[in-house]
């Protein structure tokens, strides 16, 4: 079994189900509440271990409540937390906002899901994946994971999130093999080297693959979208798993859009996948809807 690590925020998520997403001097009214824990990294871990693969988690939360029930969660689920670091403050917050066509808007509250610094990354941690994925986090953090990978020879992919363009990844994109990119990321970034495998991800539309030698698309599936909050986090999980099975690029592609699909198509951040819902998906079929 493939171990994966995944490295980057561990939060607490508040998500507020809304009529409409708010605008400048606009109201908006809440339908419904829930909270847990979030975050990409742990969100692609969970993920992860529901494609038949170990997942091992590096990130930081506080020692607070709601620290305690994101790890509690995350070790129900079977991702290795040896990682995790557990420091003094307040867990990160970040409130979702989602509208009645799945749409979201994030406020992050500060926290401490960047406590880990890249002088507390333990190069044997490292070296015992399969795999490495990188998440949003500070950006020398993630470059000293990406140089210590790349170093021993593990596949490196990165998704530095909505933030992309506010801090500089350049330093793990030079070391990243793999970059999962949504349409606004790719477009920021714009020309990158030939010699790595870009993902770029187009929503309903579905995703594009380009690699050294040739690109490849898969137009998506037809799943109601419920709340978007963590697709792109069950997209990369489906791409990475059946990478590790040493997938085709049609097939990689197809495994990652149902997997998105089944994201988009389940409220809050954490997507219950599986590789008999997949294969119901790349049948045709809505299972469970």
């Amino acid at each position: 079994m493939p171990r994966v690590l995944c490295a980057g925020h561990v939060n607490w998520d508040v998500t507020l189900r809304v009529d409409r997403l708010p605008t400048p001097d606009g109201e908006s009214a809440v339908r419904a509440t829930r909270q847990g824990g979030g975050g990409s990294a742990g969100n692609v871990a969970v993920g992860l271990v529901g494609l038949n693969c170990k997942a091992a988690l590096l990130g930081s939360v506080g020692d607070d409540e709601h620290g305690q029930f994101a790890r509690r969660d995350l070790d129900r689920s079977g991702v290795d937390l040896s990682g995790v670091v557990t420091t003094e403050g307040v867990t990160t917050t970040k409130y979702l906002l989602v509208d009645d066509e799945g749409r979201v808007a994030v406020l992050g509250a500060p926290g401490v899901n960047e406590a880990l610094g890249p002088d507390d990354i333990d190069p044997d941690v490292v070296d015992g994946a399969d795999h490495v994925h990188l998440t949003s986090q500070r950006p020398d953090t993630a470059a000293r994971i990406a140089e210590v990978a790349s170093d021993a020879g593990i596949p490196v992919s990165a998704d530095p999130g909505r933030r992309l363009t506010d801090r500089d990844f350049g330093p793990v994109i030079e070391h990243a093999d793999l970059l999962l990119l949504n349409r606004v990321e790719a477009e920021a970034l714009g020309d990158l080297p030939d010699d790595r495998e870009v993902v770029t991800k187009l929503g309903a539309s579905g995703s594009r693959l380009r690699t050294p030698e040739a690109t490849y698309s898969h137009p998506g599936f037809d799943l109601p979208a419920v709340d978007t909050t963590g697709a792109g986090d069950a997209f990369a999980a489906g791409f990475i798993a059946a990478r590790l099975q040493g997938a085709d690029p049609e097939r990689m592609l197809a495994v990652a859009n149902a997997c998105g699909a089944l994201g988009a198509a389940t409220e809050g951040p954490k997507t219950d996948l599986s590789w008999e819902r997949v294969e119901a998906v790349l049948a045709g079929e809505r299972p469970g809807f």
